[in-house]
């Protein structure tokens, strides 16, 4: 069962004064063991790269602090979403007071959020490297990381209504669950539209906004570089670091392009069910279709770590250090700067200009 099917369900059955209804057990069971690889998967991984990297927190660039507190909000998906909803389903019923389930409640979708919103600051930052260098080239580096406190004070503070709408509520005679209670019928459509909006089509449309212009520059930067070619123009020794620099740039703008699919991936189909279930009476909730999409949209948690490790490490070399077999240095190739040097585009735009 998922982070919402809960609401409509249990709201509905509340609506009805009926009695708690035998759960599918075989359906159950497949919830289970999904559950559980999911949290086994993202709970490690995560952890592991995490450990990575405060390993490596003197040689902290701008893009692996993103990468850190996208692994912390994973972790929070892993451990407040995942392992909770995985107790949850063996137990049938939520065991705790009160003040657990609404916090449990609360810290599911402050990880939803915080894992979204890191996703949209980390490709924001790459639209501002590529497209404004200069604002990246002159920002001091400073203690606390902005856009990345910015993500989490708005998942804290947009995860607030949570602590309201649920509640350890009375579903039968002794029987009690973690249920939430909205105003019918208009109570659920709007819960789950404002969810779908704020944490999936507004952060979708910020990304993709950002990698069309990233695009766009990268083009106009290729075609300066094939002019330089064309003419025969010698390359300073500057420009020539500079050109290296922009590859690696290049780089972690592919790695945030996959994370960005991967999250659309994982939960489009989500938030898909969720609105079809609030806004069609008749929609099949009790199918183990709608109960498997709902589950897979955790493996974006998954996916996260992975698809960093793919772009900027061997697995051998990440498990051998992890495991303090050997001392090599682990990274395949340093990820890129952020305050030392004017990216390529800005100068090769220069030299451009130079020409005419």
């Amino acid at each position: 069962m998922s982070l919402h099917e809960f609401n409509f369900t249990n709201s509905t059955l509340m609506m009805k004064g009926t009695g708690e209804d035998p759960r599918n057990e075989h359906l159950a069971q497949i919830e289970i063991a999904l559950l559980s690889v999911i949290f086994l998967c993202a709970s490690t991984l995560n952890f592991s790269l995490l450990l990575l990297l405060l390993r490596k927190r003197q040689q902290m660039s701008r893009m692996r602090v993103f990468v850190t507190h996208l692994c912390l909000a994973d972790l929070v998906v892993a451990f407040f979403q995942v392992c909770p909803q995985l107790m949850w389903d063996i137990t049938d019923r939520f065991v705790g007071p009160d003040l657990v389930c609404r916090m449990v409640k609360y810290l599911q979708v402050v990880g939803m959020f915080a894992s979204t919103y890191m996703i949209v600051v980390m490709t924001v930052d790459r639209y501002q490297a590529i497209c404004n260098p200069m604002v990246t080239f002159q920002r001091r580096r400073a203690r606390w990381n902005l856009p990345v406190c910015v993500a989490w004070l708005l998942s804290f503070i947009l995860s607030v209504p949570q602590l309201f709408i649920f509640s350890r509520v009375q579903i039968a005679p002794g029987v009690y669950d973690c249920w939430a209670e909205f105003i019918q019928p208009w109570g659920p459509k709007a819960y789950v539209t404002w969810t779908t909006l704020v944490i999936f089509l507004v952060p979708i449309v910020t990304v993709t906004a950002c990698q069309v212009r990233i695009c766009r520059a990268l083009q106009i930067n290729l075609y300066l570089k094939s002019h330089q070619e064309k003419h025969s123009l010698p390359l300073s020794s500057r420009t020539s670091n500079v050109l290296s620099v922009s590859r690696s740039r290049v780089k972690t703008v592919k790695m945030t392009v996959v994370i960005v699919l991967a999250y659309i991936v994982c939960w489009a189909p989500f938030f898909t069910v969720q609105l079809w279930s609030v806004w069609d009476d008749h929609a099949p909730t009790e199918t183990a279709t709608f109960t498997i999409l709902m589950l897979l949209a955790s493996l974006n948690s998954v996916a996260n770590p992975c698809i960093y490790l793919l772009f900027t490490l061997k697995f051998p070399k990440v498990l051998g250090t992890l495991l303090c077999m050997k001392q090599t240095d682990t990274q395949k190739e340093p990820l890129p700067e952020e305050a030392t040097m004017v990216s390529s585009l800005y100068l090769n735009c220069k030299s451009h200009s130079d020409l005419r």
